[in-house]
C-alpha cells in the first residue's frame, strides 16, 4: 500500500495542482501559538493558516483529504478564542482529518476527541518528550484514528542536533512499535524529492515502510511555493516528484531483503551529519 503523501499549503491553486499529481492529503497548518517561541531559530514551516483558508481549499479540492492541524489545547484569551470554538470553526469549513500537535498528557487527548466529537477524523501528533513517556495512556482514550510522530519538535525535546537522530537511534521504532500493537495507522516525519535532503529521501522511505508507517509529509523543499513562483514549473515539480517517488516505492516493496541494510546506512548517515553539526 502506498505512503499517504500530505503536502502544507493554503493556497487552493497549489491545492489542485498537488491534488491532481496524487497527494493524498492537503494539510492545512493553523498551529501558532507557543510554536514560535519553541521553535526558535529554526529553519522550520510556521504557517499560521486560517479558517477561511480551510474554507477555500476545501472548495478547491475533490479527492484529497483536508487534514487540519489546529492549535494545541487552549482555552480563551483576548487574542484567539479557545481549542472548542477553534475546533468547531474547522469543522464546519471542512475539515475531514483534525491534528492535535504538542500535547503533553492524557486529559488534553480526552479534551481533544470530545470536541471534535465523531464529526471528523482525529489525528495526535506525538512530538513531546511527555506525550512518549505517557503514550499508553494516552492511546486508551477512545476516538484515535491515526496518529503522527512530529520530529522537529520531538527531537528539540530530547535535546537533538538533527531531527533524524530519532530514526537513528531507535526512538522512532520504539514509537511505531506501541502504535502497531494498537493497530493504529501511522506515520513520522517529512521527505523531500528522491536524492534530496541530507539524509537522502530514498532511505527515510524504505525507513517508513520498514516500520510500517502509513503517511508522510512532503516537505517544503520538495516545492517551495515561496520561491518557485511560475506554475508551470510548480505542476512539472509535483507530476513528476510524486511520480518518482511512487516508482520508488513500487521497488522497495519487491526488495523487503534489504531493509536491514538501509537501516544500518541510516544510522551511519545520521552519525556523519551530526558530527558536522556544530
Amino acid at each position: 500500500m502506498p505512503i499517504k503523501l500530505m503536502y502544507i499549503t493554503n493556497r487552493p491553486d497549489i491545492a489542485q495542482i498537488a491534488e491532481s499529481a496524487g497527494v493524498d492529503r492537503i494539510f492545512i497548518d493553523m498551529e501558532y501559538i507557543g510554536k514560535d517561541k519553541r521553535q526558535k531559530g529554526m529553519d522550520t514551516v510556521q504557517s499560521h493558516h486560517t479558517v477561511e483558508d480551510v474554507a477555500a481549499v476545501r472548495n478547491a479540492i475533490t479527492q484529497a483529504q483536508l487534514l487540519v492541524r489546529v492549535n494545541p489545547i487552549h482555552e480563551a484569551s483576548a487574542a484567539y478564542g479557545s481549542s472548542q470554538e477553534e475546533i468547531d470553526a474547522v469543522i464546519r469549513a471542512g475539515a475531514d482529518i483534525v491534528m492535535l500537535p504538542y500535547f503533553k498528557t492524557p486529559r488534553e487527548v480526552q479534551e481533544f476527541i470530545q470536541y471534535v466529537g465523531g464529526r471528523a477524523k482525529t489525528m495526535l501528533l506525538f512530538e513531546t518528550p511527555e506525550s512518549v513517556e505517557q503514550i499508553e495512556e494516552i492511546l486508551d482514550n477512545d476516538g484515535i484514528d491515526e496518529v503522527f510522530i512530529g520530529l522537529n519538535d520531538l527531537s528539540l525535546g530530547y535535546q537533538k542536533k538533527f531531527m533524524f537522530e530519532l530514526l537513528a537511534d531507535g526512538t522512532v521504532e520504539n514509537i511505531c512499535s506501541v502504535f502497531r500493537k494498537r493497530k493504529l495507522p501511522y506515520g513520522f516525519g517529512g521527505i523531500a524529492s528522491l536524492s534530496k535532503g541530507m539524509l537522502h529521501s530514498e532511505k527515510i522511505i524504505i525507513e517508513h515502510y520498514r516500520l510500517g508507517s502509513t503517511c508522510a509529509i512532503l516537505s517544503r523543499s520538495f516545492c517551495n511555493t515561496s520561491q518557485v513562483k511560475h506554475m508551470g514549473v510548480i505542476s512539472n515539480t509535483f507530476v513528476n516528484g510524486i511520480r518518482e517517488i511512487r516508482e520508488f516505492e513500487k521497488k522497495v516493496q519487491q526488495y523487503r531483503d534489504f531493509f536491514s541494510d538501509n537501516q544500518d546506512e541510516v544510522v551511519s548517515d545520521v552519525n556523519k551529519i551530526v558530527s558536522k553539526i556544530s
